[in-house]
């Protein structure tokens, strides 16, 4: 039979996790391409992870791509619960690990559900209007806020201190370092958006206010400078992208 640690081991479970981290890279790729678009002018798909897919599900062989998305995501969710189970963590490492494979989970039956052709661009204002119908539910709304606030400054924490490294094995070129920081900077600085509408969408009792990723981008554009804004957290998602190539070059299994 075989065991955890052998499958850890094997090249097909190297091969599935460095396709699952080039995809994921793919994925941010296109959303800061979509967000420049938006940054300067108009664009057909949403800002955010949903909306990648729908992108990639636009080009020649779409449909395999997202397949391919897919399947290398769910790798990642077995690279993670792997982790938990037999990768001798702490605690906090093993709560991260635990929300990345929920994040893998999530998008990677996304990427399905477009590849079939049922995927449908979601919205955090839905999920918040529904929550607020409820006795409680503007206290829930806060608390998701401050959820997603936090693990917006954890992201920025992991770029500022480099904390993101310790993902890596081998040497850690300056190129690589540089794309990390950027990328997570840029990541958690949406975050920390998105976590703000939906606490002040609370506070102010309108569910129009909250929302995800696409809601957070356009309300950046349309402060002073928001277009430029916009664009240097595109630029920060592709810097991201980037380094998720790198890191499945030198991913720590």
């Amino acid at each position: 039979m075989t065991t955890a640690h052998e499958v850890r081991h094997s090249r097909t479970y190297d091969v599935a996790i460095k396709t699952g981290l080039v995809a994921y890279g793919v994925v941010h790729l296109l959303i800061a391409w979509i967000a420049l678009q938006l940054a300067f002018g108009k664009s057909s798909h949403e800002a955010s992870q949903q909306g990648a897919l729908q992108e990639l599900s636009s080009k020649p062989y779409g449909a395999v791509l997202l397949w391919i998305v897919a399947i290398g995501l769910f790798a990642l969710v077995v690279w993670r619960v792997l982790q938990v189970a037999w990768g001798h963590l702490d605690l906090p490492k093993k709560v991260t690990s635990v929300g990345h494979a929920i994040a893998y989970l999530v998008l990677g039956v996304s990427a399905v559900k477009v590849a079939v052709g049922s995927g449908s661009s979601s919205s955090g204002r839905t999920v918040s209007a529904r929550l607020m119908a409820h006795a409680g539910g503007r206290g829930l709304v806060v608390a998701i806020g401050v959820a997603i606030v936090a693990i917006g400054g954890y992201l920025v924490y992991k770029a500022i201190t480099k904390k993101f490294t310790e993902d890596l094995v081998g040497g850690v070129s300056d190129t690589t370092m540089l794309l990390g920081r950027i990328g997570y900077g840029a990541k958690g600085i949406a975050y920390v958006v998105v976590g703000v509408l939906f606490g002040w969408a609370a506070i102010d009792y309108d569910p129009q206010k909250a929302g995800g990723l696409d809601t957070a981008l356009r309300t950046i554009k349309g402060q002073p400078f928001g277009p430029v804004l916009l664009a240097v957290l595109a630029v920060g998602f592709a810097a991201f992208g980037a380094y998720c190539f790198s890191w499945s070059r030198n991913a720590r299994h």
